[in-house]
């Protein structure tokens, strides 16, 4: 009886809506198919149709491309393309060494001359206390005076009770002296411990860089990375991030953070190839990938760079902290407002002109100040 009463409820479903919009009565289905049919109604109702496959790029095209099928298509141009003469073998060549330098442009490099091969201009040090208690580190390039001035301000740090550091990493060059970055490194991380690791093909034993003294701080720190964050500086991200839990904050490293040498060509051109890479205490290698952010930050390079740039004269605070607007009355302060600078606001725009631009912002060392701060009230709880 309960199965003759279901066939009835659902003969009803499906016949009494089309009485209302005066259609045929739907035939009543067999038992059989009954629990089925509402079914397959409502799925094909609601299920999207199938997007069709999204297109390869050349690239990919290419790379699926196996060995026999690279040796046919060379052979297909030099025996069927319109223009035979242009498929020489230096136009091959110059096909080649043209793709390995756009597949492989971190560990491929094509100059002009030596000039253009030269390194850049040093980019000093700087340092600043934040907040009352944290150290702000601003590496620069990493090279000998740099290093005797971080360890200046590591002094200094202690009898200003600094006890987490911000070391920024965002303006450091790429530069393949890893002893350098070594010497950097053993700053912040354990004695005895190895901190990066070289590795060239072809060759039996690794260089490994180890810390031989004890830090000059013990705190909490945090690293600030980005694109401009190359070569040596992409494997002191890894050690500090390794041995002093540093959070990486901002952008993907610049992948190249290998040793690189320069060799001379015979028309005065340059090419400089990746020797070995960099590997981190964990045994993994950093090129070309290099390094992601634990915390991942937008900030635009232009934007950064002015930022450095005018911090030697203001310092890093205008550039994080927002300065409160002086309110003229309580009705203004209550408000939010501030008629006076409203005023001057409203008739530059009457004149025709813009008002002014707020102040540049740098993102990824606030979200740094953020986090420590974080820790703190988390920590006295």
């Amino acid at each position: 009886m309960s199965r003759l009463l279901l066939v009835a409820f659902i003969t009803s479903i499906l016949i009494v809506p089309a009485l209302l919009v005066g259609q045929s009565p739907v035939p009543t289905l067999p038992s059989a198919v009954v629990p089925s049919a509402p079914r397959i109604l409502s799925r094909s109702a609601t299920s999207p149709s199938p997007s069709p496959p999204a297109k390869p790029t050349e690239q990919e095209l290419v790379d699926s491309l196996s060995p026999a099928d690279l040796q046919a298509i060379i052979s297909l141009l030099k025996g069927n393309f319109t223009t035979p003469d242009a498929i020489t073998e230096t136009e091959l060549n110059r096909a080649t060494v043209e793709g390995l330098v756009v597949r492989m442009s971190r560990g491929v490099i094509l100059f002009p001359d030596k000039e253009s091969a030269a390194a850049e201009a040093p980019i000093p040090f700087y340092s600043e206390v934040l907040g009352g208690h944290i150290g702000y580190l601003r590496l620069g390039s990493l090279n000998s005076a740099n290093l005797q001035a971080m360890d200046k301000s590591l002094g200094s740090f202690a009898a200003k009770k600094v006890d987490a550091l911000i070391v920024d990493i965002r303006s450091s060059q790429a530069t393949s002296d890893f002893a350098i970055a070594a010497d950097f490194a053993k700053r912040f991380c354990p004695r005895g411990r190895p901190l990066f690791t070289l590795r060239k093909p072809n060759v039996r034993q690794d260089r490994v860089f180890n810390s031989d003294r004890d830090p000059a701080f013990q705190g909490l720190v945090m690293v600030l990375a980005d694109g401009d964050t190359a070569g040596a500086a992409e494997a002191l991200v890894v050690a500090l991030r390794f041995y002093d839990k540093a959070l990486v904050i901002g952008q993907p490293t610049a992948g190249r953070a290998a040793e690189y040498s320069d060799f001379s060509l015979s028309g005065g051109k340059v090419l400089r190839l990746a020797v070995a890479e960099a590997v981190s205490p964990e045994s993994r290698p950093l090129f070309p990938e290099g390094v992601k952010p634990d915390l991942p930050v937008e900030m635009p390079t232009a934007a950064k760079r002015q930022i450095f740039q005018l911090s030697n004269e203001k310092g890093m605070g205008p550039f994080v902290y927002e300065t409160g607007r002086p309110h003229i009355n309580e009705a203004a302060l209550l408000a939010g407002t501030n008629p006076e600078v409203e005023a001057v606001e409203a008739a530059q725009q009457r004149r025709g002109r813009a008002p002014e631009k707020p102040p540049t912002h740098d993102p990824v060392l606030q979200r740094a100040l953020d986090v420590v701060t974080s820790l703190e009230v988390y920590g006295r709880r």
